[in-house]
Protein backbone atom coordinates (compact mmCIF):
# COMPACT_ATOMS: atom_id res chain seq x y z
CA UNK A 1 0.00 0.00 0.00
CA UNK A 2 2.93 2.10 0.68
CA UNK A 3 4.49 1.52 -2.98
CA UNK A 4 1.55 2.43 -4.16
CA UNK A 5 1.12 5.83 -2.47
CA UNK A 6 4.68 6.42 -3.42
CA UNK A 7 4.20 5.40 -7.06
CA UNK A 8 0.84 8.06 -7.02
CA UNK A 9 2.71 10.85 -5.46
CA UNK A 10 5.88 10.43 -7.63
CA UNK A 11 2.90 10.90 -10.92
CA UNK A 12 1.39 13.86 -9.25
CA UNK A 13 4.97 15.55 -8.56
CA UNK A 14 6.30 14.55 -12.16
CA UNK A 15 2.95 15.85 -13.40
CA UNK A 16 3.33 19.16 -11.89
CA UNK A 17 6.91 19.40 -12.91
CA UNK A 18 6.05 18.83 -16.75
CA UNK A 19 3.02 21.47 -16.41
CA UNK A 20 5.72 24.16 -14.81
CA UNK A 21 8.01 23.13 -17.49
CA UNK A 22 5.02 23.87 -19.76
CA UNK A 23 4.17 26.64 -18.44
CA UNK A 24 7.91 28.27 -19.08
CA UNK A 25 8.32 27.36 -22.35
CA UNK A 26 4.82 29.10 -23.61
CA UNK A 27 5.85 32.27 -21.65
CA UNK A 28 9.56 31.57 -23.34
CA UNK A 29 8.34 31.79 -26.64
CA UNK A 30 6.40 35.45 -26.15
CA UNK A 31 7.87 38.50 -26.69
CA UNK A 32 6.66 40.98 -24.54
CA UNK A 33 5.80 44.83 -25.67
CA UNK A 34 9.41 46.68 -25.20
CA UNK A 35 6.99 48.89 -22.54
CA UNK A 36 3.89 49.01 -21.25
CA UNK A 37 2.20 52.60 -20.02
CA UNK A 38 0.90 51.96 -17.23
CA UNK A 39 -2.14 53.83 -15.27
CA UNK A 40 -3.76 54.11 -12.10
CA UNK A 41 -7.35 54.82 -11.90
CA UNK A 42 -7.76 56.45 -8.88
CA UNK A 43 -4.39 58.17 -8.25
CA UNK A 44 -5.14 61.50 -10.09
CA UNK A 45 -1.84 63.28 -12.20
CA UNK A 46 1.79 61.66 -12.29
CA UNK A 47 3.11 62.99 -8.90
CA UNK A 48 0.44 60.80 -6.70
CA UNK A 49 1.49 58.38 -9.33
CA UNK A 50 5.37 58.85 -8.40
CA UNK A 51 4.86 59.25 -4.74
CA UNK A 52 2.60 56.08 -3.78
CA UNK A 53 3.21 53.39 -7.14
CA UNK A 54 6.63 53.36 -7.90
CA UNK A 55 7.62 50.68 -5.52
CA UNK A 56 5.02 48.77 -7.71
CA UNK A 57 6.14 50.23 -10.95
CA UNK A 58 9.72 48.98 -10.37
CA UNK A 59 8.45 45.26 -9.36
CA UNK A 60 5.95 45.16 -12.03
CA UNK A 61 8.82 45.57 -14.19
CA UNK A 62 10.59 43.35 -13.13
CA UNK A 63 8.03 40.44 -12.99
CA UNK A 64 7.39 41.18 -16.64
CA UNK A 65 10.80 42.26 -17.72
CA UNK A 66 9.78 45.07 -19.83
CA UNK A 67 9.65 48.59 -19.56
CA UNK A 68 6.76 50.48 -17.13
CA UNK A 69 6.17 53.84 -17.40
CA UNK A 70 3.72 55.68 -15.54
CA UNK A 71 0.86 56.98 -17.81
CA UNK A 72 -1.10 60.02 -15.35
CA UNK A 73 -5.30 60.44 -15.61
CA UNK A 74 -6.92 63.05 -14.10
CA UNK A 75 -10.31 61.42 -12.74
CA UNK A 76 -11.91 58.05 -12.20
CA UNK A 77 -12.94 57.76 -15.64
CA UNK A 78 -10.27 59.22 -17.50
CA UNK A 79 -8.64 56.04 -18.25
CA UNK A 80 -11.42 54.29 -20.65
CA UNK A 81 -11.05 56.68 -23.09
CA UNK A 82 -6.93 56.61 -22.81
CA UNK A 83 -7.45 52.83 -23.24
CA UNK A 84 -9.46 53.16 -26.04
CA UNK A 85 -7.26 55.19 -27.86
CA UNK A 86 -4.35 53.44 -27.32
CA UNK A 87 -2.65 55.30 -25.38
CA UNK A 88 -2.65 53.44 -21.69
CA UNK A 89 -1.38 49.16 -22.14
CA UNK A 90 -1.97 48.65 -19.10
CA UNK A 91 -4.61 49.43 -15.81
CA UNK A 92 -4.51 49.46 -12.21
CA UNK A 93 -8.32 50.06 -11.64
CA UNK A 94 -10.97 50.01 -8.77
CA UNK A 95 -13.97 47.91 -9.26
CA UNK A 96 -16.41 50.70 -10.00
CA UNK A 97 -13.76 51.65 -12.91
CA UNK A 98 -13.19 48.45 -14.03
CA UNK A 99 -16.90 47.87 -15.07
CA UNK A 100 -16.43 51.59 -17.00
CA UNK A 101 -12.66 49.99 -18.87
CA UNK A 102 -14.28 46.71 -19.31
CA UNK A 103 -17.81 48.02 -21.20
CA UNK A 104 -15.90 51.08 -23.02
CA UNK A 105 -12.27 50.10 -24.17
CA UNK A 106 -12.86 46.42 -23.91
CA UNK A 107 -10.00 46.01 -21.38
CA UNK A 108 -8.94 42.35 -20.15
CA UNK A 109 -9.20 41.40 -16.66
CA UNK A 110 -5.90 39.43 -16.01
CA UNK A 111 -5.64 39.75 -11.61
CA UNK A 112 -7.79 41.20 -8.78
CA UNK A 113 -6.03 42.41 -5.81
CA UNK A 114 -9.01 41.17 -3.18
CA UNK A 115 -8.40 43.76 0.23
CA UNK A 116 -9.49 41.86 3.26
CA UNK A 117 -13.20 42.05 4.55
CA UNK A 118 -13.55 44.92 1.93
CA UNK A 119 -17.32 46.23 2.39
CA UNK A 120 -19.41 49.09 2.59
CA UNK A 121 -20.77 50.55 5.97
CA UNK A 122 -23.76 52.67 6.71
CA UNK A 123 -23.37 55.01 10.02
CA UNK A 124 -25.48 57.36 11.83
CA UNK A 125 -25.29 59.03 15.27
CA UNK A 126 -26.72 57.08 18.10
CA UNK A 127 -28.93 59.93 19.27
CA UNK A 128 -30.23 60.46 15.62
CA UNK A 129 -33.25 58.55 16.29
CA UNK A 130 -32.81 56.48 13.07
CA UNK A 131 -33.16 52.58 13.90
CA UNK A 132 -33.33 51.06 10.13
CA UNK A 133 -32.40 51.38 6.62
CA UNK A 134 -35.81 52.52 6.06
CA UNK A 135 -35.83 55.55 8.15
CA UNK A 136 -33.49 57.06 6.01
CA UNK A 137 -36.21 57.53 2.81
CA UNK A 138 -36.56 61.63 3.22
CA UNK A 139 -32.56 61.97 4.74
CA UNK A 140 -29.27 62.49 3.33
CA UNK A 141 -26.83 59.55 2.63
CA UNK A 142 -22.86 61.13 2.64
CA UNK A 143 -21.32 58.70 -0.05
CA UNK A 144 -18.00 60.59 0.11
CA UNK A 145 -17.31 60.06 -3.32
CA UNK A 146 -19.63 59.40 -6.02
CA UNK A 147 -18.73 56.47 -8.02
CA UNK A 148 -16.53 54.97 -5.62
CA UNK A 149 -17.54 51.18 -5.15
CA UNK A 150 -16.84 51.30 -1.45
CA UNK A 151 -18.53 54.19 -0.11
CA UNK A 152 -21.51 55.26 -3.20
CA UNK A 153 -21.73 52.06 -5.01
CA UNK A 154 -21.93 49.54 -2.40
CA UNK A 155 -24.36 51.97 -0.29
CA UNK A 156 -26.88 51.71 -2.99
CA UNK A 157 -26.36 48.05 -2.62
CA UNK A 158 -27.06 47.72 0.75
CA UNK A 159 -30.72 49.91 0.64
CA UNK A 160 -31.08 47.39 -2.71
CA UNK A 161 -30.49 44.73 -0.66
CA UNK A 162 -33.23 46.06 2.25
CA UNK A 163 -35.97 46.84 0.09
CA UNK A 164 -35.16 50.50 -0.26
CA UNK A 165 -35.29 52.58 -3.05
CA UNK A 166 -32.30 54.30 -3.42
CA UNK A 167 -33.69 57.30 -5.02
CA UNK A 168 -36.04 58.00 -1.73
CA UNK A 169 -32.45 59.27 -0.45
CA UNK A 170 -31.18 61.91 -0.78
CA UNK A 171 -27.32 61.03 -2.12
CA UNK A 172 -24.43 63.46 -1.39
CA UNK A 173 -20.89 63.93 -1.54
CA UNK A 174 -19.01 65.76 1.37
CA UNK A 175 -17.90 69.27 1.16
CA UNK A 176 -14.68 70.17 2.35
CA UNK A 177 -15.85 68.83 5.81
CA UNK A 178 -15.54 64.84 5.46
CA UNK A 179 -15.66 64.27 9.08
CA UNK A 180 -18.49 61.90 10.20
CA UNK A 181 -19.03 64.09 13.56
CA UNK A 182 -21.25 65.75 11.08
CA UNK A 183 -23.19 63.03 12.05
CA UNK A 184 -23.92 64.78 14.77
CA UNK A 185 -24.47 68.26 14.06
CA UNK A 186 -27.70 66.93 11.56
CA UNK A 187 -25.61 68.42 8.57
CA UNK A 188 -26.28 64.70 7.45
CA UNK A 189 -28.49 61.77 9.10
CA UNK A 190 -26.44 58.75 7.56
CA UNK A 191 -22.51 58.47 6.44
CA UNK A 192 -21.42 55.10 4.07
CA UNK A 193 -17.48 54.66 4.08
CA UNK A 194 -15.53 51.25 3.31
CA UNK A 195 -15.30 49.87 6.38
CA UNK A 196 -11.52 50.15 6.79
CA UNK A 197 -12.10 53.62 6.42
CA UNK A 198 -15.02 54.01 9.04
CA UNK A 199 -12.69 51.92 11.61
CA UNK A 200 -9.64 54.57 10.73
CA UNK A 201 -12.31 57.80 10.85
CA UNK A 202 -13.18 57.12 14.10
CA UNK A 203 -9.51 56.83 15.73
CA UNK A 204 -8.69 59.71 13.46
CA UNK A 205 -11.48 62.21 15.20
CA UNK A 206 -11.28 60.69 18.76
CA UNK A 207 -14.99 59.11 18.23
CA UNK A 208 -16.57 55.74 19.41
CA UNK A 209 -18.71 53.44 17.65
CA UNK A 210 -21.20 53.52 20.33
CA UNK A 211 -21.84 57.13 19.53
CA UNK A 212 -21.59 56.65 15.70
CA UNK A 213 -22.93 52.60 15.31
CA UNK A 214 -22.76 50.83 12.16
CA UNK A 215 -26.89 50.88 10.86
CA UNK A 216 -26.02 48.17 8.05
CA UNK A 217 -23.04 46.60 6.55
CA UNK A 218 -23.10 44.98 2.85
CA UNK A 219 -21.57 42.12 1.55
CA UNK A 220 -18.37 41.64 0.65
CA UNK A 221 -17.13 43.77 -2.48
CA UNK A 222 -14.63 42.51 -5.36
CA UNK A 223 -11.31 43.87 -5.48
CA UNK A 224 -9.72 45.94 -7.91
CA UNK A 225 -8.60 44.79 -11.24
CA UNK A 226 -5.59 45.33 -13.02
CA UNK A 227 -6.72 45.13 -16.41
CA UNK A 228 -5.00 45.17 -20.29
CA UNK A 229 -5.98 46.97 -23.37
CA UNK A 230 -7.64 44.49 -25.70
CA UNK A 231 -4.80 46.09 -28.39
CA UNK A 232 -2.36 43.97 -26.33
CA UNK A 233 -2.26 40.04 -28.05
CA UNK A 234 -3.77 37.68 -26.19
CA UNK A 235 -0.56 35.68 -25.58
CA UNK A 236 0.99 38.84 -23.69
CA UNK A 237 -2.21 39.39 -21.52
CA UNK A 238 -1.90 35.38 -20.77
CA UNK A 239 2.35 35.97 -20.06
CA UNK A 240 1.03 39.13 -17.76
CA UNK A 241 -0.98 36.82 -15.89
CA UNK A 242 1.35 33.88 -15.13
CA UNK A 243 4.32 35.96 -14.47
CA UNK A 244 2.14 38.37 -11.64
CA UNK A 245 0.43 35.27 -10.31
CA UNK A 246 4.03 33.11 -10.24
CA UNK A 247 5.68 36.46 -8.49
CA UNK A 248 2.42 38.05 -6.27
CA UNK A 249 4.44 37.94 -3.05
CA UNK A 250 7.23 40.00 -4.67
CA UNK A 251 4.18 42.39 -6.20
CA UNK A 252 2.31 42.23 -2.39
CA UNK A 253 5.59 43.13 -1.22
CA UNK A 254 6.13 46.49 -3.23
CA UNK A 255 2.75 47.55 -2.66
CA UNK A 256 2.61 47.70 1.05
CA UNK A 257 6.03 49.12 0.57
CA UNK A 258 4.73 52.85 1.13
CA UNK A 259 2.62 53.98 4.11
CA UNK A 260 -0.76 55.36 1.77
CA UNK A 261 -1.17 51.91 0.09
CA UNK A 262 -0.46 49.67 3.44
CA UNK A 263 -2.93 51.47 5.02
CA UNK A 264 -5.36 50.17 2.12
CA UNK A 265 -4.00 46.90 1.05
CA UNK A 266 -2.69 45.36 4.02
CA UNK A 267 -3.77 41.77 4.22
CA UNK A 268 -4.93 41.79 0.51
CA UNK A 269 -4.13 38.83 -1.72
CA UNK A 270 -3.50 38.75 -5.91
CA UNK A 271 -5.84 36.30 -7.61
CA UNK A 272 -6.87 35.35 -11.10
CA UNK A 273 -9.53 37.75 -12.08
CA UNK A 274 -12.77 36.96 -12.79
CA UNK A 275 -15.18 39.09 -14.29
CA UNK A 276 -18.75 37.62 -13.44
CA UNK A 277 -17.40 38.90 -9.98
CA UNK A 278 -18.06 42.74 -10.83
CA UNK A 279 -21.94 42.10 -12.08
CA UNK A 280 -23.03 43.34 -8.55
CA UNK A 281 -21.25 46.83 -9.64
CA UNK A 282 -23.00 46.81 -12.87
CA UNK A 283 -26.46 46.19 -11.32
CA UNK A 284 -26.15 49.21 -9.03
CA UNK A 285 -24.71 51.49 -12.20
CA UNK A 286 -28.02 50.25 -13.97
CA UNK A 287 -30.28 50.89 -11.00
CA UNK A 288 -28.94 54.51 -10.35
CA UNK A 289 -29.77 55.00 -14.18
CA UNK A 290 -26.48 55.35 -15.31
CA UNK A 291 -26.22 52.20 -17.39
CA UNK A 292 -24.53 54.68 -19.85
CA UNK A 293 -21.27 54.40 -18.25
CA UNK A 294 -21.56 50.46 -19.13
CA UNK A 295 -21.64 50.82 -22.93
Amino acid sequence: MKRRHFVTGSLLFASGCSAATQTRSTQSQVTMPKKLRFAVTDAKGLEALQRDYEPFRAALAEVLETNIEFFPVENLLAAAPAMLAGEIDFAWAGPSEYVVLRARAQAIPVVTLQRQNYRTVIAVYAGSGIQSLADLKGKTLDVWQLGAAASHLGAVKILLDAGVDPRAVKIIEPDADGRLARLKTGKIDAASRALSRYLATLKEEGLSAKDYPVLAQGPLLPGDVFAVSSQISPQVSEVIRLRMLERRAKLMQAILAGEALAKRFGGSRLSAANDTDYNMIREVYRVIGQAEVLQ
